[in-house]
């Protein structure tokens, strides 16, 4: 099956990006399909007929790239059109040529159903959740209302927006993040009236909107849903702090566990609110949902992420091991998912 593998972009989340692709490319190689990872801003420049039979080492090539560019400025002076438009030279060229787009992209222009939206007005099918389903997971403040419209366990919150006149239900500690982002990139807890300034500051450095939420001391979980059925609960203890951005994807820092040792009852409950997270968002193929657990045992479940990460730290590989999918199966699940919706 002739795939291309979309990664790269130019959000926060780029370096995670390219090392899920980097992955998933390379166990689509190694089953014997003629897989290409691209960068879905940086394109392609060389000739695009017979692109998919050609011997290429592509994840050496985006790799090198990366190296060279290590960060948004250096690879936005790469573009020779200035960065006109999202897409790179021949990204979509290339995607039409292919019998499915594997989307490994994480955060802005990638999860939030912009590329979705465009794929499916060009007929170009590709993996995981629709247009639809994108929208209204990336941006929480729209998931928490859908989460209390659904009778989702979710902590208390409310959006601010950018110079909007604040509420003050929320006590001290609390949690302040950026509206659409993800990785943990964004996030801060504040614990007094100093600390709520400077993570408000962070937060809108992402975006024009945040969400303030009560803070849950707890145990932090995640559970990963594929076509609509829940797959193990996997904790996450990072060894320091809260599972943020250095946590989720520094080797070492965090201590994860799956299937998570709790009580079967609690394990089921979590992975049913996962089901109806699915659900509510009007998510499909295969998506995952973070949850915190808090000492008196109360479940809240706090975002989802409608492309987890495929990188070698990533939670949702970990979860399909668990019931005996290896990483190469996993992808060609998710591949099945995508040719089963044309």
């Amino acid at each position: 099956m002739k795939i291309v593998v979309l990664a790269g972009g130019i959000s926060s989340e780029r370096d995670v990006s390219l090392s899920s692709g980097g992955m998933i490319y390379r166990a689509f190689r190694k089953t014997g399909h003629q897989a290409i990872l691209l960068d879905v801003y940086l394109g392609y420049e060389g000739e695009t007929a017979g692109i998919f039979e050609r011997d290429t080492d592509w994840a050496a090539q985006v790799s090198a790239v990366g190296e060279e560019c290590p960060d948004l400025e250096a690879v936005k002076a790469l573009r020779k059109d200035g960065g006109k438009g999202f897409f790179g030279p021949k990204v979509l060229e290339i995607c039409g040529q292919a019998d499915c787009v594997f989307l490994a992209l994480h955060g802005a222009n990638g999860e939030d159903g912009r590329i979705q939206a465009c794929f499916d007005l060009l007929g170009i099918p590709y993996t995981g959740a629709d247009f639809v389903g994108s929208c209204l997971a990336m941006d929480k403040g729209i998931t928490k209302d859908l989460f209390r419209a659904y009778e989702i366990p979710t902590p208390r919150g409310f959006r601010l927006k950018h110079g909007e006149n604040e509420k003050t239900d929320i006590p001290y500690p609390c949690i302040v993040k950026t509206c659409c982002g993800g990785s943990s990139i964004g996030v801060c807890i504040a614990n007094d009236a100093s600390e709520y300034e400077k993570a408000r500051e962070e937060a809108f450095r992402y975006g024009d909107e945040a969400v303030v939420e009560q803070y849950i001391k707890g145990r932090e979980f995640s559970v990963g849903v594929m076509d609509g059925k829940a797959l193990p609960v996997i904790e996450m203890a990072p060894k320091e702090g809260f599972y943020d951005y250095r946590n989720k994807y520094q080797a070492g820092t965090t201590v994860e566990t799956c299937p998570a040792e709790i009580p079967e009852e609690v394990s089921l409950r979590m992975q049913e609110i996962a089901e109806q997270v699915f659900a509510a968002l009007r998510l499909r193929s295969y998506a995952r949902m973070d949850f915190i657990m808090s000492g008196e045992g109360e479940i809240y479940c706090l975002e989802a992420n409608t492309l987890p990460g495929m990188t070698p730290t990533s939670l949702l590989p970990q979860e399909a091991a668990a019931v005996g999918m290896d990483f190469g199966q996993l992808c060609e699940a998710i591949l099945r998912m995508a040719h089963s919706r044309e």
